[in-house]
């Protein structure tokens, strides 16, 4: 078959389809309407409508006049569609914001419908992706509606009857607000930039190319040799970048063979990707053998000329840098992708994030919990050890067994679907609803890992995408499933069971990420496999530590690349990997060093998650924080009920959630305590 274009020549064809930027797309959000005329407008209002509506009216003026521009009409313009569209009785403001709801439903839902469809040749196993499967994968439907939607005047009529609130008014005000007041909130975030939709098109293409990349970067391991030239991987194994390798490392703590053997090559190629030594002929290929630690390649038993990945890598995180960087000017409340990620998305200021991390990274718990993993290992811990398992069930069970039992239980992506509604009787739910929530659900075959992708409208369908071989399901692919699951019951049980559309969905990603950690730590027990022990909890706190441990310092990497890519904005890809290389020693000299050893070590940068999902780590730990604190909440009751309780809240500020959820906001505290708690219990 032709082989795939490389992504560096698609980025090339794609780009010059839109070489030449429309005078609209250089417009910047500089302010049409003046400070002194808005004043006026809002004077003049509140003089005739009174003391109630004052501050929605200071509010919204503001707003519209912070998103008005010469081409929606004059300064008079501006100030007769204020006054003519200002909603004050709220018997209309109700009937307005049901009407807006509605329909940005049916906007929102089947937009989604055709992007989900647009880009299934790039997302699902099949045929290799074209050029043209990449164009249209990459377009982005939706870039053309918010100016639409300004240009007919809706998004000025939202944001002038629906105020915005910051983050810290979200804070001092959200827990004595109704959950009416909370949509018309929600309704309020709708309209808070506007950002050109060639723009929008721009980061759509990049990310999903970022996201072709990462989606496509595979190890052959069955090409592997060590320096006796043995094979250590069996010939059909394929891994991602850098969960399939991660993964794949976790399970080799069960083989007392050769398992270290296997580790430690895993981590030598990982450490070859992140320093882009890797030769080019080594990814995405069985062409050749490969000796990670002497970096050499061979054909036939004779030694061939490597040429090492051309820092694509980097290329690929510097575009995406980029194309969220072309956002800044557009979002007068979050002129930065870092404000945008912590205050906007994850709604939780990043000081407070960095807070939580470095105090867990910190504790005295850290060397305790080493301690306690060298005793089990005997010997000393290694790098690659912030990857250990062993507390888990599974981590004593040696993964060919588990995946002789998955690979039986689920020969085909059919057998997955039709186990769905069982799978949500296991962990609590009645059969009728079970069914009812796996209705909403389809397994597809993924290209990539497995990921999770949620509906955007009532009673749509919600997607679960995963691996499964001709052999069957393997465990690691069961284990990616069961978290993928998770986050398709949370959507599905977010979209359609929250009172408000517009309040649907979680507050941020980490809880999201916290049901699917609920689930995926509950996947032996789905297979029948639950070891009854009364010790299992004291493990269970130990791996949340552990994996709290790992990806809090990761984050912290991403944090500080991203600080120095705004301080570098015109850096070079081989700057930016020098950059990603520094962060990651210097957060692994500070935290984990003195506990795994390997000064100046770089694996902290091998996440993909930094190379196609902008900032996007910092979820993760935090729904272990989540995750734990809810996990705690529902001992001895019912996961389905409790769940369901929880997540029919829907998005409201993650604090607040948190204390209506468990009684208490996001924490440390409750882990660090029962991780003290299991290592008495385990020392005795």
């Amino acid at each position: 078959m032709k082989p795939l274009l490389s992504v560096s020549v698609l980025l090339a064809l794609l780009i010059s389809c839109n070489a030449n930027p429309s005078k609209k797309e250089n417009e910047m959000s500089e302010n049409f309407i003046t400070e002194a005329q808005s004043n006026k407008v809002i004077s003049t209002m509140q003089d005739s409508l009174g003391e109630p509506v004052c501050f929605r009216i200071e509010r919204g003026v503001q707003q519209v006049a912070a998103l008005w521009r010469e081409s929606d009409g004059t300064a008079a313009e501006f100030a007769d569609f204020c006054k003519t569209s200002f909603v004050s009785d709220e018997a209309q403001l109700d009937k307005l914001f049901n009407t807006l709801e509605r329909n940005f439903e049916v906007f929102d839902g089947y937009f989604h419908k055709i992007d989900v469809l647009l880009k299934e040749p790039l997302q699902l196993e099949g045929e290799e992706i074209t050029p043209v499967d990449m164009m249209f994968g990459s377009y982005d439907v939706t870039s053309h509606l918010n100016d639409d939607l300004y240009a007919n005047k809706i998004a000025f009529l939202a944001a002038l009857n629906f105020p915005f609130y910051s983050l810290q008014e979200k804070t001092e005000l959200g827990e004595k607000w109704s959950r009416k007041e909370w949509a018309y909130a929600r309704m309020g975030d709708r309209f808070i930039a506007r950002v050109p939709a060639a723009i929008q098109q721009k980061i759509s293409k990049t990310l999903t190319e970022a996201d072709a990349y990462i989606s496509d970067y595979n190890i052959f391991m069955g090409k592997i040799r060590n320096d006796n030239s043995e094979q250590l991987f069996p010939d059909e194994m394929k891994l991602i970048s850098h969960w399939g390798l991660r993964d794949e490392l976790k399970s080799n703590y069960a083989d007392t063979i050769r398992g270290l053997e296997k580790q430690r090559m895993i981590y030598t190629v990982m450490k070859r990707i992140i320093d882009q030594s890797i030769p080019q002929q080594a990814i995405n290929s069985d062409k050749f053998t490969w000796n990670p630690v002497t970096n050499k390649l061979f054909s036939a038993n004779a030694e061939v000329a490597a040429s090492p990945e051309p820092d694509t890598r980097y290329n690929v995180f510097l575009a995406n840098f980029h194309a969220m960087r072309q956002l800044d000017a557009y979002y007068p409340h979050y002129p930065s992708q870092i404000l945008r990620a912590f205050d906007a998305t994850m709604e939780i200021p990043q000081k407070d994030v960095e807070t939580l991390f470095k105090g867990l990274l910190s504790s005295p718990e850290v060397k305790e919990v080493a301690a306690f993993i060298e005793s089990r290992l005997g010997r000393k811990l290694e790098p690659f050890d912030i990857w250990y398992d062993g507390f888990k069930a599974r981590g004593g069970i040696p993964e060919e067994q588990l995946t002789a039992i998955t690979s039986k239980k689920y020969p085909n992506l059919k057998a997955l679907e039709a186990d769905l509604p069982n799978i949500l009787v296991k962990l609590g739910w009645k059969p009728d609803r079970a069914k009812e929530i796996s209705s909403l659900i389809v397994v597809d075959p993924s290209r990539g890992a497995g990921h999770a992708w949620g509906a955007t409208m009532r009673n749509d369908i919600s997607h679960l995408r995963t691996r499964i071989g001709a052999a069957g399901m393997d465990y690691k692919g069961y284990n990616i499933a069961v978290h993928e699951f998770g986050h398709t019951v949370e959507q599905t049980i977010t979209m359609n069971d929250v009172d408000y559309y517009i309040l649907n969905g979680v507050p941020n990603t980490a809880f999201t990420e916290a049901v699917a950690f609920l689930f995926q730590k509950r996947d032996l027990e789905l297979l029948g496999l639950k070891n009854p022990n009364p010790e299992d909890e004291y493990y269970l706190a130990l791996d949340n530590f552990w994996s709290s441990y790992e990806i809090m310092g990761v984050s912290l990497v991403d944090i500080r690349v991203w600080e120095w890519l705004y301080d570098n904005p015109d850096a070079t890809p081989a700057q930016l990997k020098e950059a990603v290389i520094n962060a990651a020693k210097d957060v692994w000299n500070t935290y984990y060093a003195d506990v795994l050893g390997g000064k100046d070590e770089t694996l902290l940068g091998i996440y993909s998650h930094m190379i196609d999902y902008p900032l996007y780590l910092p979820n993760y730990p935090m729904g272990h924080l989540i995750d734990f604190q809810i996990g705690q909440q529902m001992r001895g009751k019912n996961l389905a009920d409790e769940m369901e309780r929880m997540f029919t809240r829907g998005r409201i500020i993650p604090q607040l959630w948190m204390k209506n959820a468990v009684g208490s906001g996001i924490s440390i505290e409750p882990l660090l305590a029962s991780t003290k708690a299991a290592l008495n219990a385990l020392k005795k």
